[in-house]
Parts: structure tokens; sequence; C-alpha cells
């Protein structure tokens, strides 16, 4: 597949897999209930497994889990949803090769409405900022760098994560 084949069933599909639809209704419900144990790891864990089983490569879920490893401080274990996230909008917008090889023209990244290339960027951002928080500043660098390329505009804010990785070992303005 390539970003010419690309029709607006596959974009409206992803946009309504990622929003949680066309999801089998058992998946659904185990998502629903993971959201409802927010407050207990290990049950709302035992929910995301048994969609992720259900649904296993609906976007929905992959964002669930990014979610949960996320706000429950475990970046590391989120790191690895935000590179399924990123793979999936690839895929599903045609986009042959690795992230750091597509290209402004590969794509509509400059339509804020387009859910999948929007997607794609917030996915890029996401992995981009997990890097830097672990500590592969080079690596989260070169991430926001291609969602900069690819949004100039910078509509989903990646350039604050730039300001603060050029900022590194700069004293603070307060000082």
């Amino acid at each position: 597949m390539n970003a010419a084949s690309v029709t607006q069933d596959d974009l409206a599909w992803l946009e309504r897999a990622c929003l949680g639809q066309d999801m089998p209704p058992g998946a659904e419900q185990s998502l629903r209930l993971a959201a409802q144990s927010y407050s207990e790891p290990e049950q709302a864990e035992k929910y995301l497994a048994q969609a992720l089983e259900l649904a296993p490569s609906h976007p929905a879920v992959y964002i669930a889990f990014y979610r949960h490893h996320f706000y429950g401080g475990r970046i590391r274990e989120a790191l690895p949803y935000s590179t399924l996230c990123l793979a999936l909008a690839r895929r599903e917008l045609g986009l042959a090769g690795d992230w750091w090889e597509v290209a402004p023209e590969d794509g509509l990244f400059g339509d804020v409405a387009a859910f999948g290339p929007r997607f794609f960027l917030f996915s890029l951002k996401a992995y981009g900022y997990l890097q830097m928080r672990l500590g592969n500043l080079d690596e989260g660098r070169r991430a926001v760098n291609k969602v900069l390329q690819l949004d100039p505009t910078d509509k989903v804010g990646a350039a604050v994560l730039l300001d603060v990785l050029n900022r590194l070992g700069q004293p603070d303005e307060d000082e």
C-alpha cells in the first residue's frame, strides 16, 4: 500500500477505531472496565490484556495501554505502545518505510482536520517525548524534528519539546 492508494474509507476507519468504534463488544467492555479500575493497576492491566486478546490490532487498545502506563508513571512500558500506534498510523496512511523516512508530501500533514495524519503526528510526538523522558535525547530530538518538518506550523505542539531540549543545561531565566 502507498499513500496514493489510501481511500477515504481507510482513513474513516482509522478515525472511528481510534475513537473506540468498530471494536468487538467484549473488547469495548474490557476497556471500559480497565478505565474504571484505574486505581487498581493490576486489575486494569488484566482488563487491558483481555481487550488486546479480543482486538489485537485495534488502535483504541494500543492507546489505552499507552495511557495506562504513561499516566501510571511507567514511561518505559508506554514506549512500545507509542511505537505500535505510530506503525499502525503509518500503515493505514500507506506510508512506506520507517517514520524518519516520511516526507511532508507523503500525507495531508498540513490539514489539521485530517485525522490519520494527525494521529501519526501525535503518535510520533508521544514517541519523541517518551524517548526524552527515558534519557534518549538524540532519538527524542530526531522524532520531534520530524514532527516539526511534517507540521511546520506546529499544530500538534511539538515545538515546546524542542525548546525543552534546547534549554537543557542552560540556567533558568529566573536565575
